[in-house]
């Protein structure tokens, strides 16, 4: 077996969670919906609308794509849906491209 081999195959896994990651990322509205809760917390779908500047429908289709993907997490209250980031590997991830590319986000 070659040198390093092992460590190639233990990389694989992290690597490709790695990848669908920056995948989601890419997508111009998606980022923008995940950096407004990344920056104040968890927000309603109403405050996300008003925020981000899409249609609700619009809106939720993305929503639905991050929650398939685990990176956001929903909970309902009475009638309210509220979105937040669903991990803090996620949040590390936002706050370095905050950093990088929209420090001035409050």
């Amino acid at each position: 077996m070659p040198a390093g081999s092992a460590e190639a195959v233990a990389l694989v896994r992290p690597v490709g969670e790695a990848a669908q990651h920056l995948k989601l990322l890419a997508n111009e509205k998606r980022l923008l919906i995940l950096c407004f809760p990344a920056a104040r917390g968890e927000m309603t779908l109403g405050e996300l609308v008003d925020a981000v500047g899409l249609s609700q429908s619009a809106l939720s289709r993305h929503l639905a794509t991050l929650r398939a993907d685990e990176l956001v997490t929903s909970r309902r209250t009475s009638q309210t849906l509220h979105d937040s980031i669903a991990d803090k590997r996620t949040l590390q991830r936002l706050g370095v491209l905050k950093q990088i590319f929209c420090g001035a986000l409050k």
